[in-house]
């Protein structure tokens, strides 16, 4: 499961990660990653059978978890196939099938939003 944690000043500073990690024995991939001195914003991935212990520990911690349930969206309408998402992809989670037209594999999506950002027609959003 993915997941977005969200860090205020009080709680960017705690090792939450660390600290879950231990008691859970959960394994916790980082996808990416925004952390500053003040606020920090992480996307994670979790096993599924111990996400659900992983969110209570690190809400009751302060961590504002939000579970990530969708990939990116593409609007079919709008898409023309151009495929400058694909190139843009960090994760090739965008990329070609076999008859040219793009698609999304939803779980190699990270969120990072670059294809929204390089799409000319805007037939890409973050859910």
């Amino acid at each position: 499961m993915k997941m977005i944690l969200r860090f205020d000043s009080k709680t960017v500073t705690k090792p939450v990660l660390s600290k879950t990690t231990l008691e859970t024995g959960a394994l916790i991939n980082i996808l990416r990653a925004e952390v500053g001195a003040r606020r920090g914003e992480i996307l994670i991935e979790v096993e599924d059978e111990k996400a659900r212990r992983v969110e209570e520990l690190l809400t009751a911690e302060g961590v504002e978890v939000v579970e990530v349930i969708e990939a990116i969206q593409k609007d079919d309408e709008r898409c023309v196939h151009c495929g400058a998402c694909t190139s843009i992809c960090p994760t090739e989670a965008l990329k070609f099938d076999d008859e040219k037209r793009v698609v999304v594999e939803a779980e190699k999506c990270v969120h990072c939003g670059a294809c929204v950002k390089v799409c000319p027609t805007q037939a890409l959003s973050l859910p």
